[in-house]
């Protein structure tokens, strides 16, 4: 399941540099996750960077982005190219 980041979020610009997709952009108002690219970082970490730096846990799974190990891994494979 892709990850993402709730209004709580107060930009303290942590988490973009920590996401080896790039899959972490400034919205509107605060950080925002795609989906497209995010795979929980598997691939490239055994849990997710952005959730590790994160100071006010405000990254969170995305109930409407359901994936299994699997499809993540398929993710991070066809995103690495």
């Amino acid at each position: 399941m892709a990850l993402t980041i709730t209004d709580d979020c107060i930009n303290c610009d942590l988490c973009e540099d920590e996401c080896p997709n790039q899959a972490i952009q400034m919205g509107e108002a605060y950080y925002q996750i795609n989906a497209a690219r995010c795979t929980e970082c598997v691939g490239h970490y055994d849990n997710p960077s952005c959730v590790a730096v994160c100071p006010v846990d405000c990254i969170i799974p995305d109930p409407s982005h359901r994936e299994s190990l699997a499809q993540l891994a398929d993710k991070y494979v066809a995103l690495q190219g």
